[in-house]
């Protein structure tokens, strides 16, 4: 009987914690889940992972983790700790370190630079940042098809996302560099 008081007295504090957060959150794992779902496979396969996840309650238990734990620790640190990572990549040149912080990626280079990828949501840019703090756009998304990336003369121009788009970008980014030198 006490044992049973005291598991109603805990879930009672943490019911009446929740009000308190004043936080939405992102529901980063949750939406991570989602996201893997979509890349599983054709509409077909997805909706049927889509349901079995609601049947195995995945869906419900990372939402329920978001709700009680991560969206706290997002809301009182600023940032989502599923979101945040480090990648190494090793490569010919040496070992590159990648942090991800939800924001954007600092890139360590073997002999120790630093570089900043920082993506603005609102305008849909990416752009470099210098040590000192100042932001350089470089690709703009423009739609599910289109970006604008910026060439050598520092101009913008609207590249196509497919294969010939691509090799147009190159080929002029490469008449630019060459008539440069």
């Amino acid at each position: 009987m006490k044992k049973n008081s005291i598991t109603v007295g805990l879930l009672i504090a943490v019911a009446a914690t929740l009000p308190l957060q004043s936080c939405i959150g992102s529901f980063g794992l949750t939406n991570k889940v989602l996201s893997w779902n979509n890349q599983v496979g054709s509409k077909f396969v997805n909706e049927l992972v889509f349901f079995a996840f609601w049947i195995l309650p995945v869906y419900e238990v990372t939402a329920l983790a978001d709700l009680l734990v991560l969206n706290s620790i997002e809301f009182w640190s600023g940032n989502n700790p599923v979101e945040a990572s480090t990648k190494v990549i090793d490569t010919d040149q040496g070992r590159y370190y990648i942090a991800c912080d939800g924001k954007g990626y600092s890139i360590t280079a073997p002999n120790g630079d630093e570089m900043r990828l920082d993506f603005e949501a609102e305008d849909q840019t990416w752009s470099v940042v210098t040590p000192e703090g100042e932001a350089f756009p470089f690709m703009t998304m423009v739609d599910d098809s289109h970006v604008k990336m910026i060439d050598p003369a520092g101009q913008f121009q609207l590249v196509e996302l497919s294969e010939s788009g691509l090799q147009a970008y190159r080929a002029t980014a490469q008449q630019s560099m060459t008539a440069a030198l």
